[in-house]
């Protein structure tokens, strides 16, 4: 029997990424459990595994993927570095129609390159099966805390990026032990607010019940998560439908100034539409009563649902102070009224190898059994978005972010 050949690309976008789609032991899993399955991995200087961490464990490391039937990434692939006529595994960023990455679109066509996008990947009930959302969720709550403590000077928690992995990290969380009896307020129900959730549960910060968080007093720090009707309602007055508020959320206000008077920290970890209300808004954080002095927007909208993330951080600097009244940012913790922000937009990044290990499962459990299958559910075909140097009629939507590289004459929909 002929093994499909996979290949672990060496990630190639500036600034790197030490993460990688399959750890060693991750790579051993699945040649063990699919003996149809070969792997080749890329040798890199920057990954959070090192080459000979994947010797050891007898997985093939060379610089040529020519052989590969398919190849696997994180980020984007350098266009230098696309193998025409292979099938290719990553966040390609296209599918919004990214403005930057037209050329990269243009390319994976011209060279006849099949695209499978992780982020379009979903099992039959249309939810993503693979993520670096809750790792974001965890990174980005632990940020929120150590921010927290460093503006109100009761802790220093070592940096995310500056540990080894998820159990080193978590050694940390004991100096904790010293936060005051605030509120925390965790907007969102997926695998995002789950990452916080489960850091604050490991803390030891109690969840509550919206009821109990809005009307309580406590003497410990407690949190609360909040769901989109826990903060929005129709303007029309009519009875709150989830499936309606995601099909029409301009049809809704925000009903969030409930919880601007007794929530301290607000970690942001719910999608949001350009279309729906924003949590709140600049004349709303100049109130006596607005009480949020941390905020950590994991979902980083930049001018989005919180007004004040008016950019993205970075993980050296991972915070900024924002002056409700002159509305400019300033230095992190600049002085104790402004509301300090932490908004990195690559927080997975941060723990690099704990991240790639549960990436790596989710591929195992959730991608290799459709592809050494034939996809009889059509999990890959759905999340296809180039073929045979065409768009899928699924992204036939990119027609035109796509047309300005192709040749007008040549059909780029199959």
């Amino acid at each position: 029997m002929k093994k499909l050949i996979v290949g672990i690309l060496r990630e190639g976008k500036v600034p790197p990424d030490k993460r990688v789609p399959l750890t060693p032991l991750k790579c051993q899993e699945a040649v063990t459990v699919y003996p149809e399955l070969e792997i080749i991995v890329q040798p890199s200087a920057i990954r959070s595994y090192s080459d000979q961490e994947y010797r050891d464990l007898h997985i093939r490391v060379q610089e040529d993927l020519s052989e590969c039937d398919v190849l696997m990434g994180v980020k984007e692939v350098p266009i230098k570095d696309l193998l025409p006529d292979k099938t290719y595994f990553f966040f390609s960023h296209t599918i919004k129609k990214q403005p930057h990455n037209q050329p990269l679109l243009r390319a994976i066509l011209q060279k006849n390159i099949t695209l499978i996008d992780y982020e379009t990947l979903t099992n039959t009930k249309g939810e993503r099966t693979v993520a670096f959302g809750r790792y974001a969720g965890i990174v980005g709550a632990y940020n929120g805390i150590m921010t927290y403590g460093k503006k109100w000077k009761l802790f220093d928690l070592h940096p995310a990026h500056q540990c080894l992995d998820i159990e080193d990290m978590e050694e940390e969380y004991f100096k904790v032990k010293a936060l005051p009896p605030i509120k925390i307020a965790v907007t969102g129900g997926g695998r995002v607010a789950h990452g916080i959730m489960e850091v604050l549960d490991k803390m030891g910060i109690r969840k509550v019940s919206v009821y109990d968080y809005l009307y309580l007093t406590f003497t410990e720090p407690v949190y609360a998560q909040l769901h989109s009707s826990d903060y929005n309602r129709r303007r029309d007055g009519r009875v709150w439908d989830n499936v309606d508020f995601y099909r029409n959320p301009h049809e809704y206000e925000s009903t969030f100034d409930k919880f601007i008077p007794v929530t301290d920290v607000l970690m942001a970890g719910a999608y949001w539409n350009p279309a729906a209300p924003k949590l709140f808004t600049i004349e709303d954080m100049q109130r006596p009563d607005f009480k949020i002095n941390t905020i950590a927007d994991v979902t980083c909208d930049v001018d989005g649902s919180i007004p004040c993330t008016k950019r993205a951080s970075s993980i050296p600097e991972p915070v900024y102070d924002y002056n409700s009244f002159t509305q400019e940012l300033e230095p992190p913790f600049s002085q104790p009224t402004n509301i300090t922000v932490m908004a990195v937009d690559n927080l997975p990044c941060e723990l690099p190898r704990s991240a790639s290990r549960d990436f790596g499962r989710q591929l195992i459990d959730e991608v290799f059994p459709h592809l050494l299958n034939n996809d009889p559910e059509g999990i890959l075909a759905r999340a296809t978005i180039t073929k045979n140097g065409r768009l899928t009629h699924r992204y036939a939507y990119l027609q035109e972010y796509a047309a300005g590289f192709l040749e007008e004459s040549k059909s780029s929909l199959i």
